[in-house]
C-alpha cells in the first residue's frame, strides 16, 4: 500500500506522443505498454521507483469552455490563447494553470 501522499500513478501530457515516450525511455529508463484502443495514450513503469503512470495528448475535455475560462482565471491561472473553434470539430482555448502548466480545454462540437 502506497504512503499517504506518495504517488502511485502519474499523468504526463504531451504533443508529441512519440517524441517524449522517447525521451523518457532513453533519460530514465521507463518502461511504456500500449493500451488497446487507446493509441493516444500509453502507460509507463519504473521498477526502481515503483511508480508508473500515463502518457497521453495534452489537453482537458470540458462541457463547456465559456463556463470553464472564469473560474480558471478566478483560481488563479491564466488565459494563453482564447476560445476558438476547429470547424466541424469543436472549440479549444490554452491556459495556464496556478502553477504556470500550460494545456489546452477541449469543447467537443455536439452535432459531431
Amino acid at each position: 500500500m502506497a504512503k499517504h501522499g506518495g504517488y502511485t500513478h502519474i499523468e504526463i501530457p504531451a504533443d508529441d506522443l512519440a517524441r517524449a515516450r522517447e525521451f523518457y525511455e532513453n533519460v530514465f529508463g521507463w518502461d511504456f505498454q500500449q493500451i488497446p484502443g487507446y493509441e493516444d495514450y500509453h502507460l509507463y513503469s519504473d521498477a526502481h521507483a515503483g511508480v508508473g503512470g500515463g502518457l497521453g495528448r495534452r489537453g482537458i475535455n470540458v462541457d463547456s469552455i465559456d463556463v470553464t475560462i472564469p473560474r480558471v482565471t478566478t483560481h488563479g491561472g491564466r488565459v494563453i490563447e482564447p476560445k476558438a473553434q476547429v470547424m466541424g470539430q469543436g472549440w479549444y482555448a490554452v491556459v495556464d494553470d496556478s502553477e504556470g502548466n500550460e494545456f489546452a480545454l477541449w469543447q467537443q462540437d455536439p452535432a459531431t
